[in-house]
């Protein structure tokens, strides 16, 4: 064989030995933790161990230093320690579950994404910790093994008012350039996407007409919530309202029983009025921690049929996310 026929066949093989080289992506099943922030770990602490009813201790709650609420065996809610006077998102991070912690940090090394090396959470479960393309930081956690039925057969709390979180939200200022990360690179999907309000029939839809952008993760039901059109010198309170996280449950009307009879007063400025049914259908109800952060109730499915036109191929059995205009509450 010539010298020239040599290279010509190494130059046929080098894409392909290159695609080879390249590291797939592990699955990424849903949300394993949030973390937020509190300026109190005990004040900040009722709302979580007290009102909602969340237990501590077990689960991925074990060996963790800081104030830790278990929501199911796969789930929980973390507080970390806030500074004085700090600004910005007080959603501190929010970690997936997938199946193969080293091939995640493989896989976006690849990509050119930053990452850290593989960490341990408290409970020893490896970990890796990287920031989207805006700065929000995110996490992948592995359970040794991954157990998609675990939340089945959790043993909710006799207080606890749910025991699945739904979906995590925060602000975006560039959607291409977070669809790319999100959709392109991690392989979410389109869940949900629209407005506050309706278009005119047969108007085209813009960005701009778009308040919030919902993706899916792509081998389970959680998504996240992009909330769109936010100032970029949005307060403390405005961004308490828009980067939070939402809660599951079976039935609002139980939901909010349990609440009250956990201790959240009727007249609380720290949550809704009453519970209502959101541009999705479902029936919906914020209530705020000390600092501000909102937690979203939810039922799962709809109640009547959506406001707009959702993109549906997407949608799993939980159906679309849930947005509707929010109050700001009084501090």
């Amino acid at each position: 064989m010539s010298r020239a026929t040599t290279i010509a066949w190494i130059t046929l093989l080098l894409p392909g030995l290159a695609l080879a080289q390249t590291p797939q992506r592990p699955k990424i099943y849903g949300l394993a933790f949030v973390r937020v922030k509190a300026s109190d770990f005990q004040k900040t602490s009722e709302t979580y161990r007290k009102i909602l009813g969340l237990g501590t201790g077990t689960n991925g709650c074990v060996k963790v230093k800081n104030p830790c609420f278990v929501v199911n065996a796969n789930q929980h809610i973390e507080l970390t320690q806030a500074a004085p006077g700090e600004a910005g998102t007080w959603l501190d991070q929010i970690a997936f579950r997938t199946n193969n912690v080293g091939g995640m940090r493989a896989y976006l090394l690849a990509q050119g994404v930053q990452v850290s090396d593989i960490l341990s959470t408290p409970d020893g479960m490896p970990l890796v910790e990287t920031s989207d393309p805006e700065g929000n930081r995110i996490a992948f956690v592995q359970f040794p093994p991954v157990d998609n039925d675990a939340p089945a057969r959790f043993h909710a709390g006799p207080n606890q008012v749910s025991s699945r979180i739904f979906h995590a939200g925060f602000v975006v200022h560039d959607l291409t350039l977070m669809k790319h990360f999100y959709l392109d690179e991690l392989g979410f999907r389109l869940y949900w996407k629209g407005g506050f309000k309706d278009l005119p029939p047969g108007a085209p839809e813009k960005d701009s007409d778009i308040d919030w952008f919902e993706i899916q993760v792509p081998n389970g039901w959680d998504w996240v919530e992009f909330m769109l059109n936010i100032p970029g010198n949005a307060d403390h309170q405005e961004l308490g309202v828009q980067n939070h996280f939402c809660l599951g449950v079976p039935n609002m009307e139980k939901a909010l029983d349990q609440l009250h009879k956990n201790g959240l007063a009727l007249d609380s400025s720290f949550a809704d009025d009453k519970s209502e049914i959101g541009r999705d259908g479902k029936w919906q109800f914020d209530i705020f921690d000390p600092n501000l952060t909102r937690i979203e109730l939810m039922e799962p499915a709809p109640t009547k049929d959506p406001c707009c036109n959702p993109y549906t191929a997407g949608h799993g059995r939980l159906g679309a996310a849930s947005t509707r205009q929010r109050r700001i509450p009084t501090a």
